[in-house]
């Protein structure tokens, strides 16, 4: 519930303002100057009812602004000469919520139904000692200010709002500034490794050529892990500079992941069912990341000689899993490692399903279900 300015809840100062009005509204009824006949009871009414419907201002102040001018106009014609107290602090309500149209249509309509109202009443009364009722019930004067205090406060709402909105996108900006200052850092650092690995990796191959020797499986993978890591860096630093202009590595790229796999001596198949069909962005790169961190886990870890990669195309999902026959078994703990906690976080965000758990059978299987809304 919010608060005010002073610790009380917006209902609990809402209700006390209806309460208060309410009760001068029938305080005045009571001490006012009116005929007395069968319908003093339902003026009594009227003139309760209009000031307890402001309680609801906040949350619908066009009924609000109804409720309480046919109260005023109901209390007028059965003989209460009061105020329309109520109805100047709906018109407050709804201006200040931004009903401004409205407002003034209810404002015309009141003004003209006063007049009205006082000449139902059971004594003669003449055209002129109408309009007077009518003016000392509503004033124009009073309609104007309350409309102008509402409006004033709306405008201050506004630009408090704005003002706010714009301390947060500042603050954003400076975060995103700082990352991207520290991705240029690490990018600098870790390319600066990687490009002496890939350095020792090439003069080694070179002169395993030279002497005519078979270069080794292992060399020859280091020497392209070196060169993707480099292009992931690129890639990962072009991202977060935002500029729209690097596409991200996604399910156009798994089959490179695949033959990449199959250097390192892994005897790794791809496979993809269903009609393939366009999916989101976030969805098209997670399945690459699930893809990537899985043949990852089964070269380091799994010491496995097979692996499979497939990807089913389903109506409302893409569903993808990799399994190996590695040294995994049902009764092993899988250890979550950090991979696995990311590809996990990637794909509950996205309101997906993951299980990653040794098979009966042995070894390791990554199953990863991704909702795809084709609608949108």
């Amino acid at each position: 519930m919010s608060t005010g300015r002073f610790g009380v809840p917006a209902g609990v100062r809402g209700w006390a303002i209806a309460v208060c009005v309410a009760a001068t509204l029938l305080v005045a009824g009571l001490s006012g100057n009116h005929s007395a006949t069968d319908l003093d009871l339902l003026g009594y009414v009227l003139l309760v009812a209009g000031g307890l419907a402001l309680a609801a201002r906040r949350r619908a102040p066009v009924p609000v602004l109804a409720v309480t001018g046919l109260c005023a106009v109901g209390y007028q014609a059965v003989g209460f000469d009061v105020p329309a107290v109520a109805f100047l602090f709906a018109v407050y309500a709804a201006v200040r919520a931004g009903h401004r149209v409205t407002t003034v249509v209810a404002a015309v309509l009141m003004l003209a139904a006063l007049p009205l109202a006082a000449l139902a009443l059971p004594q003669d009364m003449s055209v002129g000692e109408a309009l007077a009722q009518s003016r000392g019930a509503l004033e124009l004067a009073w309609l104007v200010a309350a409309g102008a205090a509402g409006e004033a406060l709306r405008q201050a709402e506004r630009r408090a709002d704005e003002a706010e909105r714009t301390r947060e996108e500042t603050a954003r900006r400076r975060a995103d500034e700082e990352r991207l200052h520290i991705a240029r850092e690490l990018h600098d650092s870790l390319t600066h490794q990687i490009s002496v690995i890939k350095v020792q990796a090439g003069v080694a191959v070179h002169l395993a050529r030279k002497r005519g020797e078979q270069v080794p499986e292992a060399l020859l993978a280091i020497q392209e892990a070196g060169r993707e890591a480099s292009r992931e860096l690129r890639a990962t630093l072009e991202a977060l500079r935002d500029d729209g202009k690097t596409l991200p590595h996604g399910l156009a790229h798994v089959p490179e992941l695949v033959q990449r796999a199959r250097t390192t001596g892994l005897d790794a198949t791809l496979t993809i069912d269903g009609q393939r069909h366009d999916v989101p962005v976030a969805v098209d790169r997670t399945a690459y990341r699930i893809v990537q961190e899985s043949l990852t886990n089964i070269a380091r870890h799994a010491s496995a000689a097979t692996a499979s990669v497939r990807i089913d195309y389903r109506p409302d999902a893409l569903a993808i899993r990799v399994e190996d026959d590695g040294k995994a078994t049902p009764d092993t703990a899988a250890i979550p490692g950090v991979g696995l906690l990311g590809m996990r976080e990637r794909v509950t965000a996205l309101g997906g399903r993951l299980r990653a758990e040794p098979r009966s059978e042995g070894g390791f299987t990554v199953h990863a279900e991704l909702p795809v809304d084709r609608t949108s």
